[in-house]
Parts: C-alpha cells; sequence; structure tokens
C-alpha cells in the first residue's frame, strides 16, 4: 500500500478545528466530492482564513482560483471594502466563482478575472496582503516572480500542492531541494524550482503548513 507523506489523522484533526462551514461551503464541499474537483479542503481553508485575519489583510490574489472554494474561506477575513482577485482559465469554473460568492455575500470583496494569473497580476498595483499560488505546479516560481514586489513586509504568500499534486513525486523534490540530479517530471521540478526559490529568498522566511496536499507558507520580513 502506497504511503502518503502527509498522516490522514492530522488532517482529520485539524477539520474539527476549523471554523464551521455555511450552506454554501458545504455545498461546495459536496461538489468537489462529486465531480474529483481539487480543492484544499475545510482544514486549509480555516488555515487561509487565519492567515487573512492575522496579516489585516485587505486586498488578496489568488493564482488559479477553480470555482471558488479559497476565496470563500478567505471571504469572511476581508472587509467589505475590500479585495479578492480570483483567477481562473476556464470561464465555466469562473462563473460558478461568481455565483457562489454572491449567494454568500461575499461579492462585494471579489474580482473576477478570466485569463492567465500570471497575465493578470501584471494589470494590478500592490499591495496584496495574501497572494495564494494555486496554478499550473511548473508556474509556481513564475507566479511568485510576477507578484513578489507586490507582497507587503507582514504579507504571506501560500503555496498549495507543496508536498502531493497528482503526478508529482515528493522523494524528487527533496531530492531536487538536496542539490541531487535526478529524473523528474514537470510537476515536481515546478514545485521544487519554487521551494528552491522562496527558501533562498533573503526577504522571505518561508514554512510548511503539513496539512491537505501540503502548503508552503512564505512571510516577508524585509
Amino acid at each position: 500500500m502506497d504511503e502518503t507523506p502527509l498522516p490522514d489523522v492530522t488532517e482529520q484533526f485539524a477539520r474539527t478545528l476549523a471554523p464551521d462551514r455555511d450552506a454554501v461551503l458545504e455545498e461546495m464541499d459536496q461538489k468537489a466530492d462529486r465531480e474529483g474537483f481539487p480543492t484544499v479542503g475545510p482544514a486549509v481553508g480555516g488555515w487561509l482564513r487565519m492567515l487573512a485575519r492575522m496579516t489585516d489583510a485587505d486586498r488578496v490574489f489568488e493564482f488559479g482560483s477553480g470555482f471558488g472554494y479559497s476565496a470563500y474561506w478567505m471571504a469572511p477575513a476581508i472587509p467589505a471594502d475590500g479585495d479578492i482577485v480570483l483567477t481562473e482559465i476556464d470561464a465555466d469554473e469562473l462563473d460558478e466563482a461568481r455565483e457562489f460568492l454572491a449567494r454568500g455575500g461575499y461579492a462585494d470583496r471579489a474580482s473576477f478575472e478570466h485569463g492567465d494569473a500570471i497575465e493578470v497580476v501584471d494589470e494590478y498595483g500592490g499591495p496584496f496582503d495574501v497572494v495564494l499560488i494555486d496554478n499550473e505546479k511548473s508556474r509556481y516560481a513564475e507566479a511568485f516572480a510576477a507578484v513578489r514586489e507586490k507582497v507587503p513586509v507582514g504579507g504571506v504568500v501560500a503555496a498549495d500542492n507543496a508536498i502531493e499534486a497528482g503526478p508529482l513525486d515528493f522523494e524528487a523534490v527533496r531530492a531536487l531541494l538536496a542539490g541531487e540530479d535526478v529524473d523528474a517530471n514537470a510537476t515536481s521540478r515546478g514545485i521544487a524550482t519554487y521551494l528552491e526559490r522562496v527558501r533562498d529568498d533573503p526577504d522571505f522566511e518561508t514554512g510548511l503548513l503539513p496539512l491537505g496536499e501540503g502548503v508552503a507558507v512564505s512571510v516577508r520580513v524585509a
């Protein structure tokens, strides 16, 4: 039997501590389960909301929003005059995100951008207090480079799938980070490149949140 890097008991316990889900979030979870749609899940969702609260976030930018699951978790922590920028290449998913956030009463603090997130972020000035990177894994480092100067001191960049993500090979990622020359697929190389980039950036401190599929959390310190 294959072993996953993150124990199920950690995820289960974290879910018991996460904020209660409203009816819309429960529907979103049911949709994800029914369709096999990858979301961060309630445990990570609760942490994203906490990151938004701890940073007193007024503005959030998401690289890849799907049908709005992560944005919905963060929305209660954003003031009504704040802004969560959702980006999605799939127009139908973006329409679903717009509907879900409207039903929850959060449309007043959300912007919906159809297109490539790395191109969209260039159209926005900073600062962004919280950034979620959850687009193509091979482009994580590119996403970080595109938004880095728009993250203020005290701001947070969270990258999902730091440990697990479909074809990601965790052992290959570890080997690449250790400087070994190994055969790795594009997903594994993309995650390793991103983690190396934020690890070596002197203006950020990075830690791993061992929930969901692993979230690398980088705080701007200088």
